[in-house]
């Protein structure tokens, strides 16, 4: 299991139209060529699914998942329910800063092949981070700054959203 965490600043956007491009998924594959296609529903118990495939290393992967938007908080959580890798579960936040907004994505990646987990885990986090950054600068351009992005660490960090630390001891 990996965590990836990136720190970005989109300058001079407001957090709210920042926070409504990242929660409108359906776009996506219009805005950056990272997602191939994003299909956008509410399931019978009124949550929000949405079916992702995104262009991956040298192929193509798919999941199914669970968000709750929080427009009030600027904040989007998500689990993976069903798809490629054992687990998939994360954050978006923005926050208002005086350059912009800063947006911060937090997610754990688990391929769940335990004998492989050394050599697959940190690919496929590093993998994610570079797909989480080419998803931003599609969507906000090339005056995303990147502030920090870290891939590497194996336990949930100190910081992380309560979201992420709740998903991991589920």
């Amino acid at each position: 299991m990996r965590f990836v965490t990136i720190d970005a600043l989109v300058p001079d956007r407001p957090s709210d139209e920042v926070f409504r491009t990242l929660a409108d998924y359906a776009r996506y594959p219009e805005l950056t060529p990272v997602v191939r296609e994003v299909q956008v529903w509410t399931d019978a118990s009124g949550d929000l699914i949405s079916s992702w495939e995104v262009n991956f290393r040298n192929g193509i992967l798919r999941w199914t998942e669970r968000d709750v938007i929080d427009v009030a908080g600027l904040r989007i959580d998500f689990t993976q329910t069903e798809g490629d890798v054992a687990e998939f579960a994360g954050s978006w936040l923005c926050r208002t800063r005086s350059d912009g907004t800063a947006v911060r994505f937090e997610a754990l990646v688990d391929l769940g092949i335990a004998s492989l987990a050394d050599v697959l885990d940190p690919i496929a986090a590093r993998t994610l981070a570079e797909t989480i950054t080419g998803i931003l600068v599609g969507l906000f351009g090339d005056d995303v700054r990147f502030e920090a992005i870290d891939h590497e660490t194996t336990q949930v960090p100190d910081g992380a959203l309560p979201f992420l630390k709740n998903e991991v001891a589920a």
